[in-house]
């Protein structure tokens, strides 16, 4: 849930942080079941609008796919809005989410590959998107030792990134914001040996124009550019929410074959897209990642 500061907030920012944390204090006293599916009703039906969520993800639905029906548009973006909800109050939730994550099987044909590049040293460099519960994977790899910090750009609502953040903190390994200094950091501790994650699915400036769902879409190529320079491997991973709401699959990717920048890039970005073709209700669709194209 993750865009750029942007100044210190306004108003709406303000109250939108005051409404999260009194249901985020509220909601840490109930059980866990109760409280994931409260807290995602709570924001599909009350943050959700307030912030004009479902309104923008029903127009990037409109901008990537036209042809879809009203109804289904409308369905997935109040599924987003609950699952954004839910994936809030887990990663505030961090022992029993932590506990219920360490019992989740691992799939996918990079975890070897993870766990050999361990053993002898090497960095590894996740790659995912807001999509399920980015969180889920980390959580996961913890319970098996094998420790994933982070780079993150901070959130477009200053009030609420400013304890947000802390729940990444939490999780594993160590977390660098985005910019010169954190990205030295990060790079560092890649260069070490060390692990740790890093979002490509939002607009970047600067970045190669690279196709996402059909539309063109500013990416970021510096996850493959450092995995290059230091040798490091490029590996996806999700977390999928399950149909129950509370539990996940939990998928480490085959890594990407070191090429050129952009055509790790692409294959990074057809991986999320394969995921998001399959449950397109868990991709945050009211992050702006065509925004050139979308002022929403």
């Amino acid at each position: 849930m993750a865009e750029k500061t942007q100044g210190d907030g306004g108003w709406t920012d303000w109250i939108i942080d005051r409404v999260l944390r009194v249901l985020i204090a509220a909601l840490l006293i109930l059980p866990y079941r109760p409280r994931i599916r409260m807290m995602g009703w709570a924001v599909r039906r009350v943050l959700a609008p307030l912030a004009r969520y479902e309104k923008r993800a029903i127009a990037h639905l409109d901008y990537t796919d036209p042809d879809m029906s009203e109804a289904e548009k409308q369905w997935i973006a109040q599924q987003v809005s609950d699952n954004a909800g839910r994936t809030l109050i887990e990663n505030y939730s961090s022992p029993g989410f932590a506990r219920r994550m360490a019992a989740t099987e691992i799939r996918g044909q990079g975890l070897a590959a993870v766990e050999d590049a361990k053993a002898r040293g090497q960095g590894v460099i996740f790659v995912t998107g807001h999509f399920g519960n980015y969180e889920a994977p980390r959580n996961a790899l913890h319970a098996r030792s094998i420790e994933v910090g982070g780079l993150y750009r901070p959130m477009s609502n200053p009030f609420f990134n400013s304890h947000y953040v802390k729940t990444m903190e939490k999780v594993s390994g160590p977390i660098f914001e985005q910019g010169r200094r954190g990205t030295m950091g990060f790079a560092r501790h890649i260069k070490s040996g060390g692990m740790a994650v890093l979002f490509f699915d939002l607009w970047d400036r600067g970045g190669t124009v690279i196709p996402f769902l059909g539309k063109p879409a500013p990416t970021s190529t510096s996850a493959a550019e450092m995995a290059l320079k230091f040798d490091a491997l490029l590996v996806p991973y999700f977390g999928v929410r399950q149909a129950n709401g509370l539990d996940f699959d939990v998928y480490i990717e085959e890594p990407i074959a070191p090429s050129d920048p952009e055509t790790m890039t692409r294959q990074m970005t057809e991986r999320l897209e394969a995921r998001i073709t399959e449950n397109p209700e868990q991709w945050f669709w009211f992050h702006r990642r065509w925004k050139p194209h979308r002022k929403v």
